[in-house]
């Protein structure tokens, strides 16, 4: 046993610290990202945004509807050959992975969807625990029989491992163990990595082979994912942010509450009608049940299952993230989301906001 006695910071613990800019106006601000992949050599370019391949946030209406605006979509890994039939003349290749486990079924099922739609670029190799042999494994098997596509692999939360994917095939990785809004891993197990930390630690050293990362989870907020890339992400994929919005297809349940007054002509009570949506960790016993059966006897849930506020559509939410950046980048004189980082210095903090009046 050993303790490591480094301080690790999460989102929460700091704040961006504003600086001298030169910048008008938020308008000025430039959030597309150009980069050239390690091992594929494919070019991306967009706002690197990503939903992730959770049920009622990856779907196939969420990637039709974020492609409008140059984000991305990692799809649920439900989806299958015949799921992209009547679509794929709308879907922008560009914009969008397919996600796998390390299975063999799991494998056949991308190998069907790959072999007809051949625009498809990035597969996203997506499990709880990528610190395996077995996934890195896979992961140098997949870069094998695809070498032109762009892999996505993950999850994992230090340099170490980062560095390992890489060298085994991944021109991405995927950052994170536990901070998600509706993952309980942290609780269940006892594992994960601060996610401000972990970003850090891990961009420097996939920024060192060439390579890039994603950080997945733990965002609450657009300052929370300004925070993510000022840490120097490269792409920040969110869940609990984009869960909610019609787009995800859950279905709206509507609840009624006591508002504890009286209508003055009728004399009776006044309920108010609030919509939610149900929303679940990927782990969680509601998904397993859906796509596994059921929990098997070996493991426990690692997710919870949550009512979310419905939403409406999620140009809303994506203005709202968008605007925040930019605002975020004319604090602290980024003429752009490349600049962030380099003009990024964090204070760390105790408290992030005056919260008296929030509920």
């Amino acid at each position: 046993m050993r303790i490591e006695n480094d301080l690790k910071l999460d989102f929460s613990d700091v704040l961006f610290r504003p600086k001298r800019s030169t910048l008008a106006s938020r308008k000025e601000v430039s959030l597309e990202r150009r980069y050239i992949f390690k091992h594929s050599q494919y070019t991306y370019e967009g706002i690197p945004i990503m939903a992730a391949n959770m049920d009622g946030v990856g779907s196939l209406e969420m990637a039709l509807a974020l492609q409008k605006h140059q984000l991305f979509t990692t799809l649920v890994k439900s989806y299958h050959l015949e799921d992209f039939e009547g679509l794929d003349t709308q879907l922008d290749f560009r914009h969008f992975a397919i996600s796998t486990g390390t299975s063999q079924y799991d494998l056949d099922r991308i190998d069907a969807i790959l072999k007809k739609y051949k625009a498809i670029k990035f597969i996203c190799i997506d499990v709880a625990n990528g610190y395996s042999e077995v996934f890195g494994d896979f992961v140098e098997k997949v870069r094998k029989k695809y070498p032109k596509h762009v892999i996505i692999a993950g999850n994992v939360v230090t340099a170490d491992m980062t560095q390992e994917l890489i060298l085994r095939g991944a021109d991405i990785v995927k950052v994170g163990i536990g901070p998600g809004s509706v993952c309980t891993t942290r609780i269940q197990t006892g594992v994960g990595y601060p996610q401000l930390s972990a970003i850090m630690e891990c961009a420097d050293a996939a920024h060192g082979l060439g390579a890039h990362i994603i950080s997945d989870g733990g965002c609450t907020s657009p300052g929370d994912v300004a925070k993510a890339f000022g840490a120097g992400a490269d792409f920040v994929m969110l869940g609990g942010m984009f869960a909610g919005h019609d787009e995800g297809g859950g279905t709206i349940i509507n609840e009624y509450h006591d508002t504890h007054q009286v209508d003055s002509e009728t004399n009776e009570s006044i309920f108010e009608e609030k919509k939610f949506v149900e929303f679940y960790g990927m782990s969680s016993t509601t998904a397993m049940e859906k796509h596994h059966g059921g929990v098997a006897d070996y493991r426990s849930s690692e997710g919870r299952t949550v009512r979310v506020p419905y939403r409406g559509k999620v140009d809303k939410t994506v203005k709202d993230i968008l605007g925040g950046i930019r605002s975020t980048c004319t604090y602290v004189g980024a003429p752009s989301l490349k600049q962030l980082s380099k003009c990024t210095t964090f204070v760390r903090v105790a408290k992030q906001f005056n919260d008296v009046f929030v509920k």
